[in-house]
């Protein structure tokens, strides 16, 4: 069992399968005494994949350009384990980028080959990374990004921390310029919520970018997952 994810359902026919394949990993710290909420670490992994994705090293020249050309090119991997004390200190010390919430550590690693994890990693538990919110999360704010989970799913923690960074990431690519600066600016805001049922059958026909499983885990291939609801793409086709 793994929360690994492509963000879309595979297809036998698509070139993206015969490319070189790679993953991003993201870690969670999850110490005994103080685990994260659930609805902070799913933002937090979202927010992650974004302050990656801008970050100069990987643009351009940058020294992860290249691995997330190769990522990009294939299916949009992700894979996001768990580690406390000891764990997470090795984790920390590895190139990547920790990003905090409320509640939530996530530390973000540039691709690696599906086969290539480095080994303070590559031990790291995945399976069983669940979490809960203390407290219903408040409503979500309409002015800034949301991303709306599907209600008639059941994932764990770590699946859907990679779904939601899968959502993030369609709705990144999805932007022009401007929208991108504002967005960085503005701390890549966002929330993640549960989509009343009424409200998902309108959202997966919006338009909106919508993020379909791929079946390695948990869900059948093809579920729809996350709509990424971005103030800038809303009204687009």
């Amino acid at each position: 069992m793994t929360s690994s994810e492509t963000g879309i359902p595979a297809d036998s026919a698509d070139p993206r399968d015969t490319a070189p394949q790679f993953v991003l990993p993201l870690v969670v710290r999850i110490e005994k005494a103080a685990p994260p909420a659930r609805t902070d670490a799913l933002e937090t992994a979202a927010r992650a994949v974004l302050v990656l994705l801008s970050d100069e090293r990987s643009t351009g020249e940058g020294e992860w350009a290249e691995a997330v050309r190769d990522w990009q090119d294939a299916r949009i991997r992700k894979v996001v384990r768990r580690a406390r004390g000891a764990e997470w200190r090795r984790a920390s010390a590895l190139p990547g980028i920790t990003v905090t919430g409320e509640t939530a550590e996530v530390r973000v690693f540039p691709p690696v080959p599906l086969d290539g994890w480095p080994p303070e990693l590559v031990k790291l538990q995945v399976s069983g990374t669940d979490l809960d919110d203390p407290a219903a999360p408040g409503p979500a704010t309409p002015e800034r990004p949301v991303l709306w989970l599907n209600p008639e799913l059941e994932m764990s923690a770590g699946k859907a921390m990679a779904q939601a960074g899968h959502g993030a990431q369609l709705a990144w690519w999805r932007l022009d310029d401007t929208a991108r600066k504002a967005w960085r600016e503005d701390g890549f805001a966002l929330s993640v919520r549960t989509a009343a049922p009424a409200r998902w059958a309108a959202l997966t026909s919006s338009g909106l970018p919508l993020v379909r499983d791929a079946g390695f885990t948990e869900i059948a291939p093809g579920s729809a997952t996350i709509v990424a609801d971005h103030p800038a793409l809303r009204g687009r086709s």
